[in-house]
């Protein structure tokens, strides 16, 4: 998985779906010395593996597993790169695990899938007494155990972010980020006043009809003091906060505060727009800080942008919290080296590496509070802040059934296709039969 798809959510729900299903699914006994879903698996076998994860936008993925194979030459691991889509990442996952092929040992999971992939016994239950979770954050940790279990270990966490730009801003006489949707758009009115900000458009975020929309969406419906599902698990998307935040994206469009191609926008295509100098203002993961910082020509704003906490209705609003956690594959070979590259692959040297040099947010609480990262990387704080105020992720076993319904309902708003209250209503009701499924 690339290190935005890493982010996102993508991919990403920033609901509080409690954890669908009673008995967990059973897999077979003759998988090579695994005991299934319901207890710790038996990590035998030492050799090759593959790391399948999402496309690496980053470019930095193949230096790190080149470290491990150049110490352990017998046991080398293979990047199998999936597509840059969440949801392509996910459908091959399944696929590949539904007909019990070998062809992938390590997992990089978007953190909302633990828990399907869990409950269908894809994954094996790991050791938790043999990783430092202790020191990690709490709720990166939650997100990769299914009944109180754990099947994953946490790689990244991450925060939706608000970029900005700064010199235009400080050009236009707006001295703070914005903290509330209304104070966005007059401070983006200031700047499209500028000669240089005439033709660029506003805001943009994760709008195409896929994980990142569900991101979004759910963004907007919290950053309004709503919720999708309330605290026992019930959908309440039917309520007049869920309204205001679905409303503020179908006016964003309406309104041009968001450019009309930005309906077409995942990561990627936001980002090359921010980078090349089309948008005042981009919601997007923290990866994005250092691609749009290369001096290497890639980027036209690079030392002009700052970072805040994403906007809400009456103030500062809330993330979905995003991030991957590794698992290893029920039906792979070499499982014990599998477990050995995850201990490697997760640690805090490595999480702080690669903090540095592709923005990829720790899951060590410890990482930052450190001084000489904090200046080194001024967005940190923001960061951290950021999570502690997202939203948990969902521990779904229905989970594909219950971003779909988020997603066409929120995309049939925003093009025009439904009107708000029916599309709330539409979604309502699909929430209330997916989250009472068992």
């Amino acid at each position: 998985m690339s290190i935005s798809s890493w982010g996102r959510l993508a991919g990403t729900l920033a609901i509080g779906l409690v954890v669908a299903g009673g008995a967990v699914a059973c897999g077979d006994d003759d998988d090579g010395g695994t005991t299934g879903p319901a207890g710790q698996g038996q990590f035998e076998g030492r050799g090759a593996i593959t790391l399948a994860t999402g496309k690496d936008t980053t470019g930095t993925l193949q230096g790190q597993l080149d470290r491990w194979n150049a110490d352990h030459p017998d046991q080398k691991v293979t990047l199998a790169e999936l597509p840059e889509s969440a949801d392509g990442q996910r459908q091959q996952f399944i696929q590949n695990a539904q007909t019990k092929s070998d062809a992938y040992t390590v997992l990089n999971l978007d953190v909302v899938w633990t828990a399907e992939f869990a409950a269908n016994g894809w994954v094996e239950q790991l050791p938790e007494d043999q990783f430092p979770i202790g020191e990690m954050i709490p709720s990166t940790v939650e997100t990769a155990k299914y009944f109180k279990k754990l099947y994953a270990v946490p790689y990244s966490t991450n925060a939706g972010l608000l970029f900005y730009r700064k010199d235009l801003l400080d050009k236009a006489g707006v001295t703070a980020a914005p903290k509330t949707w209304d104070e966005m758009k007059a401070a983006c009115d200031k700047v499209k006043a500028l000669p240089e900000g005439k033709t660029m458009g506003c805001y943009a975020g994760q709008f195409e009809k896929y994980e990142g929309l569900t991101v979004n969406f759910s963004e907007a419906v919290q950053s309004a003091g709503g919720k999708v599902v309330d605290d026992e698990g019930k959908p309440v998307v039917n309520s007049a906060e869920a309204k205001a935040g679905l409303e503020f994206l179908v006016n964003g469009f309406t309104s041009g505060l968001f450019p009309r191609e930005a309906v077409t926008y995942k990561e990627e295509e936001g980002r090359r727009a921010f980078q090349d100098g089309k948008l005042v203002f981009h919601r997007q993961w923290p990866y994005q800080w250092t691609l749009a910082n290369k001096t290497d020509g890639s980027s036209k704003v690079a030392g002009k942008f700052g970072v805040a906490p994403l906007p809400g209705k009456s103030g500062v609003g809330s993330s979905s919290l995003g991030g991957a956690n590794l698992a290893i594959s029920k039906y792979a070979k070499n499982k014990a080296s599998a477990l050995e590259f995850i201990k490697w692959f997760s640690n805090a040297e490595n999480a702080r590496k690669n903090l540095e040099v592709a923005s990829n947010a720790p899951v060590y609480a410890s990482i930052y509070s450190d001084a000489a990262l904090q200046e080194k990387l001024p967005y940190l704080s923001v960061l951290k802040q950021g999570l502690d105020t997202a939203a948990a992720r969902p521990r779904v076993v229905a989970y594909g059934d219950a971003t779909t319904a988020i997603q066409e309902n929120a995309y049939a708003a925003i093009t025009g296709k439904k009107p708000v209250d029916q599309a709330l209503a539409d979604m309502q009701a699909k929430l209330t039969e997916v989250t009472a499924k068992k």
